[in-house]
């Protein structure tokens, strides 16, 4: 009887546990049996494993063949145990030198032929991998973006024949070269050199980008809402390499590609508002990551915002505060990262405009009501995107900003927070307002009475303390002044609309 020990690894959400693959050579009749909680497609396996030896020119033993993958009450998915429970079959027949394998970890899918394909989830892989000190063993098409690990050891492999002569050492595999990332700042496409007019929406884009706050647009058809919010991105400053990793990590369980030039570029994500909940937090027997993960450190934007269902909407209003998402399933509960930045643009009236006679302030009140006061009160900048004035158009647009020139103010106001509390303004805590955030007690009685008058809740009070800390790094000051308090008051226009309209519908 012959026994071997393979490591590989499963995927259940953004980890990677350790799976131990015995192989367990018997005499009797021949059998190939895979036990250990395999789904359908570790089950079919069998038939991938015993045609790709064979056509490697191996001999596949004619015995009772036992694989078990340890530990049983972990679910297995996915091709990836074909390679270590074919490695485990030819080592335990002994004909594969078996000194190191220890030191291994195996993923892989088979073709007949012994040709490796691609797997999914090979960032999350490497991580655990290099945390264990082992080497990984992969397809080729996984390795470059593997290597974006640091300190990973990876050995690429194409065809299952290439592991023979690496063990035996006759012709070992080199090390992947570990990815050196250089963010390359190409000049975006979508310019904000391309808006016309739009001064305090574009003043908002910023503040939003240099604080990190959610931020909403209202205003009606054609004034630029979209437009603005697509070019979020171009001035926004690029991610740090542990945030692109974990962003990458999310991409790669996804089946999403990842553009190695632009990897340290934050995601933008824009669903349409047709998505489900699951759609957007994610769900799934096996819980998969939704649209608010592939957005993690990056920026979600909803377009025609009050078209989401209210349901949906309301399902976001902890992961905008919490920055992940657990999902909970009677066999299974997963979390995945959510640290994204809303952006949302909307009508002000179901017809697109204030008054255009075509709808009572009774059915403008009811489709705004389709967005929830909790939700409303956590996004912390509100603001509204009017018509362009007469004669904007023949005028020169010769002075306006370029994306790159903002991000240059962006970036300068990211590292003044940054070096200050080690975050963005708009992820301030409690004990950090109090610290980052103090005001005169003149200021101090001011901003009171105006919460109190406006009937504001003390998640919005402490959203304009957050927005006010912003605006005075804005202006490379250490504390907060009266104009920047009244400058962040003046960014909540869902509350002026629907005061407006709540006293018009009672008169």
């Amino acid at each position: 009887m012959s026994l071997a020990c393979i490591y590989s690894r499963a995927r259940v959400g953004l980890e990677s546990p350790l799976v131990s693959v015995e192989v367990h050579l018997a005499n009797g009749l021949p059998a190939f049996n895979i036990v250990g909680l395999p789904e359908t497609t570790v089950r079919e396996s069998k038939d991938r494993v015993r045609s790709a030896i064979i056509n490697c020119g191996y001999e596949f033993p004619a015995k009772r063949i036992t694989i078990n993958l340890a530990p049983a009450d972990l679910p297995k998915e996915g091709g990836r145990f074909d390679l270590p429970i074919a490695v485990g079959i030819l080592a335990a027949s002994e004909q594969l030198p078996s000194i190191n394998l220890s030191e291994y970890e195996f993923a892989g899918e088979l073709s007949l032929s012994g040709e490796l394909r691609a797997i999914v989830g090979e960032i999350p892989m490497a991580i655990a991998s290099t945390k264990s000190n082992r080497t990984l063993i992969i397809p080729s098409r996984n390795a470059e973006q593997a290597s974006w690990v640091k300190q990973a050891k990876i050995h690429a492999v194409d065809h299952l024949s290439q592991l023979f002569a690496h063990f035996a050492r006759q012709q070992p595999l080199p090390f992947v070269e570990e990815k050196i990332m250089e963010h390359q700042h190409l000049l975006p496409a979508l310019d904000m050199a391309d808006v016309v007019g739009q001064p305090m929406a574009k003043r908002a884009l910023e503040i939003s980008a240099s604080g990190a706050h959610n931020l909403l647009f209202v205003g009606p058809p054609g004034t630029g809402k979209t437009m603005l919010a697509s070019r979020l991105p171009g001035i926004l400053p690029a991610m740090t390499e542990q945030e692109a990793l974990e962003s990458a990590s999310i991409q790669s369980i996804c089946h999403q590609a990842i553009d190695a030039s632009s990897w340290l570029t934050r995601p933008f994500r824009a669903p349409h508002h047709t998505a489900s909940a699951p759609a957007l937090v994610g769900g799934g027997s096996q819980p998969k990551p939704g649209e608010i993960s592939l957005a993690h450190n990056g920026v979600l934007f909803l377009d025609e915002l009050p078209e989401f269902e209210r349901k949906v909407l309301d399902v976001l209003r902890e992961p905008m505060e919490s920055g992940e998402v657990t999902i909970s399933r009677a066999m299974t509960k997963q979390t995945f990262p959510a640290n994204f930045q809303l952006i949302a643009a909307m009508n002000p009236s179901p017809t697109g405009f204030y008054n255009d006679n075509r709808s009572t302030p009774e059915q403008v009140l009811r489709y705004l009501n389709r967005l929830s006061g909790p939700f409303l009160d956590r996004i912390d900048i509100q603001i509204e995107v009017t018509r362009l004035p007469k004669g904007l158009w023949a005028q020169e647009q010769q002075k306006a900003e370029s994306s790159e020139m903002v991000r240059a103010r962006v970036e300068a106001c990211r590292d003044r927070q940054l070096k200050r509390q080690g975050t963005a303004n708009a992820h301030l805590t409690s004990a950090d307002l109090r610290k980052h955030c103090r005001l005169s007690l003149k200021d101090n009685d001011f901003l009171e009475n105006a919460v109190e008058k406006l009937g504001l809740s003390t998640r919005v009070h402490h959203k304009i303390l957050k927005i006010s800390r912003t605006l005075a790094d804005m202006d490379n000051k250490d504390n907060i002044n009266h104009s920047h308090l009244t400058e962040a008051l003046s960014y909540r226009a869902m509350d002026r609309i629907l005061r407006h309209l709540t006293r018009a519908v009672a008169v």
